[in-house]
């Protein structure tokens, strides 16, 4: 294991529960130290000498005092996984502008806000890099109702496109993970088939950590995972 000098720090949001809390486990278990961001902190369980601070997307100082008192507690910033989000089954008829507007301020504006604050220390690493749990409604449009959701995530496998040549010089590396249906609460209300024929939480988190521990030569731009077959074009 990594001593606490040199152990790399990693940020991840929405770390309260589903696949954010699976990868504090995973990170965890690989010798990273973590500061989790959570809008009920002290519903959280961390591993130990994780810091737990408060993080609201809708809250647009939220990510600024997060990450200060991040680097403020490790001294350093290597690694920002934005995995907060929400979804809003409507279609883009049916749906009015404040539906599309709390879908980019969660799924969209605020993972870059964060990715921005933290930017400074992502550099200073030399190896920063960038998760994005976006989805494959960032890809394609599954339905009708996954609409306006899609719209969101197309923005966000945009932004995370946009991190990774913005910060590729200076050794940033960012990567879109774009599951289907994820065996989460989220998906519980979504999806018409069992948990267990659903991507696990656990196994996103696997990606995750085996994405952070690629050099900077081995950069991966998307993975898309699926529990299903679909049309491929």
């Amino acid at each position: 294991m990594p001593s606490e000098t040199t152990a790399r720090v990693a940020m991840i949001s929405g770390a309260g529960r589903g696949i954010g809390a699976e990868i504090a486990t995973a990170l965890a278990r690989t010798g990273w130290r973590l500061s989790l961001g959570a809008r009920n902190p002290a519903q959280l369980t961390p591993p130990d000498g994780a810091l737990v601070h408060r993080f609201d997307a809708r809250d647009p100082g939220s990510e600024r005092l997060w990450v200060e008192a991040t680097a403020e507690r490790f001294g350093r910033i290597d690694a920002v996984i934005a995995n907060a989000g929400i979804m809003i089954p409507k279609t883009v008829i049916a749906a009015d502008d404040s539906d599309l507007d709390d879908l980019i301020q969660v799924n969209v504006k605020s993972p870059l806000r964060l990715v921005r604050a933290a930017w400074p220390h992502l550099v200073a690493s030399g190896h920063g890099r960038v998760v994005t749990i976006a989805s494959l409604s960032g890809k394609r449009v599954k339905s009708a109702t996954s609409g306006l959701y899609a719209v969101s995530k197309f923005a966000a496998l945009a932004m995370t496109h946009a991190i990774r040549h913005a910060g590729w010089d200076e050794g940033v590396r960012a990567t879109a993970i774009c599951p289907g249906f994820v065996a989460t609460d989220m998906a519980a209300g979504l999806a018409n088939r069992p948990p267990e024929a659903m991507t696990q939480p656990q196994d996103v988190a696997r990606i995750v950590a085996f994405l952070l521990d690629l050099p900077d030569t081995a950069s991966i731009a998307e993975i898309p995972i699926n529990s299903t077959l679909e049309d491929s074009w």
